[in-house]
């Protein structure tokens, strides 16, 4: 299977959510045009997957009705669609805690569950802004590792928003970094580490790791 393409924006105070809501199709843009798959893509579209910094599962359901929500909200709850999202639940180790409320859960497994969630929809592109932002470190690595291999193994192009460097360097096919306001491209890096087990935890600890790094925070100097 061909692994579609991961690419993530190093922004600094260029309106990211903004940018992120007009993909969507939550914001109007001003000029140009959005297309997947070579069609023009107007408003809301279910071929676009959105995740936010927080996690918003819905304290009062459990885990399998919030995973559910997304396919309620777009008004496709058929029965295929739910074991689709019950596989997932399987897949990725959240099954035997769908009985269990979001406050049973730890900020990963949550951030997990969102994922899915998102996932159940089916999307073509997802959108992720300063997905892992609010968990500690430590959990912030293992998520990512984890959200990357659930990305690849469903082979999902994603364009994720993030201030962290070595985030955006260790996830990434692809590095794009945005200038302050008004945003324009200031240059994209292609990300290969040459590696056949591709994890971000295993990208850290590549030669090439610091490389990419140093490279990008000279980048990212606006006073440079």
């Amino acid at each position: 299977m061909k692994e579609n393409l991961l690419v993530l924006l190093v922004l600094v105070g260029c309106g990211k959510s903004t940018l992120l809501s007009i993909i969507s199709g939550l914001e109007k843009k001003n000029s140009g045009e959005i297309y997947i798959d070579n069609e023009l893509i107007s408003g809301i579209s279910p071929k676009i997957g959105y995740m936010l910094q927080r996690d918003n599962l819905l304290e009062w359901r459990n885990i399998l009705d919030n995973v559910m929500f997304g396919l309620e909200i777009r008004h496709i709850r058929t029965k295929e669609n739910e074991n689709y999202v019950i596989e997932l639940l399987k897949k990725y180790g959240l099954y035997e805690f769908k009985d269990k409320y979001p406050s049973e859960l730890s900020g990963g497994m949550r951030q997990r569950a969102a994922l899915i969630r998102t996932l159940g929809i089916k999307p073509k592109i997802l959108l992720l802004d300063e997905a892992f932002s609010a968990l500690d470190s430590q959990t912030r690595m293992m998520v990512t590792n984890d959200i990357y291999s659930i990305l690849r193994a469903e082979n999902i192009t994603a364009i994720i928003v993030t201030h962290d460097i070595s985030e955006s360097i260790s996830m990434s096919d692809r590095v794009i970094v945005l200038t302050t306001r008004p945003a324009k491209i200031k240059k994209i890096y292609t990300i290969d580490f040459e590696i056949q087990n591709h994890t971000p935890i295993n990208c850290r600890k590549s030669p090439k790791f610091s490389e990419y790094f140093d490279s990008l925070w000279k980048e990212l100097d606006i006073h440079a």
